[in-house]
């Protein structure tokens, strides 16, 4: 006997969420996190400045370099005010706003990395890196003239993980994201050989003064930009693009002692303060952090068959679940699923996209629906023209409904992931203390014989904890910004109570090309600290 067809809404039911499960899933995380701080030797990594310098108060210039853009970066004086002006909205209509008084970007160029780049060994990837860092030194030379310098500062964003003792040095961990370089290479004598090899005689040296993750550059440009409002603190740094990630302040005490720098830029003299706080790259899609997923029955059988057949199977199961690189052909799978074994549509009819691995795109399931399209309103026009059928009088066609059904597959896939982004933000908020979140209701296995993990948070005048988002995922599929923003609100009050008081609102707060301009920062600011270092020792 033929089973029944299962409804859309049976068929999606293993990616729902909602305010319980993900309350549920925010105080597992939270005691996951704060583990993996004390415990894992690859997740939780240190970046060695404090958060004294996140909220610096020091005028400079340097080079903002990342793996994808270069350019000349100058900071304006504690004495400028900072300006937000409203600018056009991106695609979720929620708006952005820019500082243009503190930070001024210059001679800025991009370059996209292509496959074979990738695939390559680490030489040739650094070489053409370096070369693309030329290219702006050589166009500043010829705008600003000849002037010599010993060395030119640099400031270097890296999307990967690192491990790091000093501020300038870092060593290469797995990368992922379709690159085939190994680990434990130097970064920054990669990015000086790759330079030197193509800079000739007529530009100066670099000197690279901060090497950071990426995540860890958005929250430093994030502190810059709101330093001056005693209401509202920067508290997180948070990427969901092609990846996710986030970066946070976290006491020195609860991270491993193997992950305690050696040197630390700090401002003034709390070096040695069993108190100091420095930033933090969490890395918290590996795998360590899976252990709730698990148990809160969030990973499907799409998930696990996305995950098999991924680069490194197991490495990065939460960011499979939300980030852009995944999130397409976690769609494909589920709508090739549903149309062939509910609808019972032979293979052989589908569109040829639907039955290849990553035939569909994020881009394609974010920007679906008429409420997104710039030039399509219609729906089944959208997936028409992605998704032509194939050619013959008895060819299956879509129709309205089917077309209906892709675009719920697509919202329930950008909700899941917007609702468990949510919950990590709210868990690393607890971790670092920020938010007191109160112990999980009954413990799991992992977690056995826990009753809390946090101590007493003081009361505090701040009014809201800023996450400083950046990434196309996050701003462009589908509603993702304004659902997660919806969840934060919902697991607050879950929390806390709808009524709470004192406690301060998590409010996600546009923070675009931190990357570039974290880097800057952070080499202007630590030229600064070095220079008045000396002249102390100097006096």
């Amino acid at each position: 006997m033929a089973m029944a067809r299962q409804s859309l809404d049976e068929f999606l039911a293993p990616l729902a969420v909602d305010v319980s499960k993900l309350h549920s899933l925010a105080k597992s995380l939270c005691y996951t996190f704060t583990q993996l701080a004390r415990e894992s030797q690859d997740q939780f990594l240190s970046t060695p400045i404090s958060d004294t310098v996140l909220r610096p108060e020091n005028d400079g210039e340097g080079i903002g370099g990342t793996n994808l853009r270069v350019g000349f970066i100058e900071l304006l004086g504690s004495n400028c005010e900072a300006q937000a002006g409203k600018v056009n909205g991106d695609l979720n209509g929620t708006g952005d706003y820019q500082h243009g008084s503190r930070v001024k970007r210059y001679l800025e160029k991009a370059w996209p990395i292509g496959e074979q780049l990738k695939n390559n060994k680490a030489e040739d990837l650094f070489q053409w890196i370096g070369k693309c860092i030329a290219e702006v030194v050589q166009d500043g030379a010829r705008k600003w003239g000849p002037e010599k310098r010993e060395a030119l500062p640099l400031g270097v964003t890296f999307s990967f993980p690192m491990i790091q003792h000093t501020l300038s040095e870092a060593t290469l961990m797995s990368m992922g994201k379709g690159f085939a370089i190994t680990s434990n290479r130097d970064i920054g004598k990669l990015l000086l050989e790759g330079y030197d090899s193509t800079r000739g005689p007529s530009l100066p040296p670099i000197k690279i003064t901060a090497i950071v993750n990426d995540s860890v550059a958005t929250l430093v440009s994030f502190a810059y930009q709101l330093r001056n409002d005693p209401k509202r603190k920067a508290a997180m740094g948070l990427i969901v693009g092609t990846g996710c990630n986030a970066t946070i302040p976290l006491s020195i005490s609860k991270l491993h002692p193997s992950k305690r720098p050696a040197q630390v830029k700090v401002l003034g003299d709390g070096e040695d303060s069993p108190n100091l706080k420095i930033t933090v790259n969490t890395e918290w899609t590996i795998n360590g952090a899976a252990a709730p997923l698990h148990e809160l029955n969030f990973i499907t059988p799409w998930d696990t068959t996305l995950d098999a057949q991924g680069d490194v199977p197991g490495f990065q199961p939460f960011e499979y679940m939300t980030s852009g690189r995944y999130l397409g052909e976690l769609g494909r799978l589920m709508v090739l699923d549903y149309f062939m074994n509910q609808l019972q549509v032979p293979p052989t009819s589908l569109p040829a996209k639907l039955l290849q691995r990553n035939g569909l795109t994020t881009a394609f399931f974010g920007n679906l629906g008429p409420h997104l399209s710039s030039s399509e309103p219609s729906t089944l026009k959208q997936i028409e023209t992605e998704l032509p059928p194939a050619n013959g009088p008895d060819a299956w066609h879509w129709t309205y409904e089917t077309a209906d059904m892709v675009f719920k597959i697509s919202k329930a896939i950008q909700r899941r992931a917007a609702g468990m982004t949510a919950a990590a933000v709210i868990a690393l908020l607890g971790c670092a203390d920020e938010i007191q979140l109160s112990a999980l209701p009954s413990p799991s296995p992992s977690v056995a014989n826990e009753q809390s993990y946090h101590t007493l948070i003081e009361e505090t005048a701040i009014e809201e904890l800023m996450v400083g988002y950046t990434g196309g995922c996050i701003m462009h599929f589908q509603d993702y910004l304004q659902d997660c923003q919806h969840f934060l609100d919902d697991i607050m009050d879950a929390e806390f109570g709808p009524s709470k008081t004192k406690v301060p609102r998590v409010v996600l707060t546009p923070c675009h090309d931190g990357g570039t301009i974290g880097a800057g920062i952070l080499a202007g600011t630590v030229m600064t600290i070095d220079a008045t270092r000396d002249d102390e020792y100097t006096t």
